[in-house]
């Protein structure tokens, strides 16, 4: 077990120091908070992806604290000691090149590590892409997945989505412009024509949201060129069900279970949940009432 009080001294505290994970902005920067701009101003070392865009965030607001590079390229090392300050009681903040560190970036490995080693481990919230994409979608917010970047070769792609096309709930991904449009072909095959939102350059000048089905997105782009990094929200099957939009593809494509009867197809599913989840997940593949396939499999 591992209990982390994080404004507490508790028994058997080392003098360590703390590890910080500060949000910056992913554009704006009037949504840097103060509470950040303490932080680091106080802690003894700051970590960054890019130390070049790092440093600009600090000059303009005054901040002088030692900047270090921490980033994919680097991390053992860099890691190893970044632990090793922390250990001796010195203060660290991480942060990446823009928003909440640690996702989609290697400061997740720098946390395990810092637990592991019993450092506290503090948040300091605000700005993040996934969730500020996903809240001006227009799709549902009360259940999601954040699925981060896309495999970039096609096999291993098609691999990647099969079992997302399957999940409850919107779906968030990050992509880059140059793969934008094979993503959202590869979308369209293994999910259907579903509703999405593509969403670019949050908080920015050129603030953009395109909403829209798979392939109206995608018409859209063939028009306009994507540019800069893009947030894709996608309804999960379960909305894709109630709109209608996957029973409206499922005569058009070919989908993985079309040659499974019913009872084949829950319990391909009963492999991995229990035989109400297995029911569940059939009947919202096939865009069936549950009771249906319920009835039908246990006749």
């Amino acid at each position: 077990m591992n209990i982390q009080q994080s404004f507490k001294t508790m028994a058997g505290d080392r003098g360590e120091g703390t590890l910080y994970l500060v949000a910056t902005p992913i554009g704006n920067l009037e949504d840097m908070t103060f509470r950040a701009i303490r932080t680091l101003k106080e802690v003894q070392l700051i970590a960054a992806e890019d130390t070049r865009q790092t440093r600009k965030l600090l000059t303009h607001f005054e901040i002088s604290t030692r900047l270090v590079s921490y980033h994919e390229h680097n991390k053992q090392a860099s890691g190893s000691e970044l632990i090793r300050l922390l250990l001796d009681g010195q203060s660290v903040a991480l942060v990446s090149d823009a928003g909440l560190p640690a996702i989609s970036d290697p400061g997740a490995e720098l946390v395990a590590e810092a637990v592991e080693n019993g450092i506290k481990v503090v948040p300091i919230p605000g700005a993040n892409a996934a969730l500020s994409a996903l809240i001006i979608s227009g799709l549902k917010t009360d259940k999601f997945t954040f699925a981060g970047f896309p495999p970039r070769e096609k096999k291993q792609l098609t691999k990647w989505l099969e079992p997302l096309s399957r999940q409850e709930g919107t779906l968030i991904f990050y992509e880059s412009p140059h793969r934008l449009r094979r993503t959202l072909d590869a979308l369209l095959a293994a999910f259907g024509d579903r509703r999405m939102a593509m969403i670019r350059e949050l908080t920015k000048k050129h603030e953009e949201a395109a909403r829209g089905s798979i392939s109206e997105c995608a018409a859209w782009l063939d028009e306009n060129s994507p540019i800069g990094e893009y947030c894709l929200i996608i309804e999960g099957i379960d909305a894709a069900v109630e709109s209608g939009s996957v029973q409206a593809e499922a005569g058009q494509s070919e989908q993985w279970w079309d040659n499974l009867d019913l009872e084949a197809h829950v319990a391909h599913y009963e492999e991995q949940y229990d035989r109400k989840e297995a029911i569940k997940r059939t009947a919202l593949d096939r865009g069936l009432p549950k009771r249906e396939v319920y009835n039908e499999v246990n006749r």
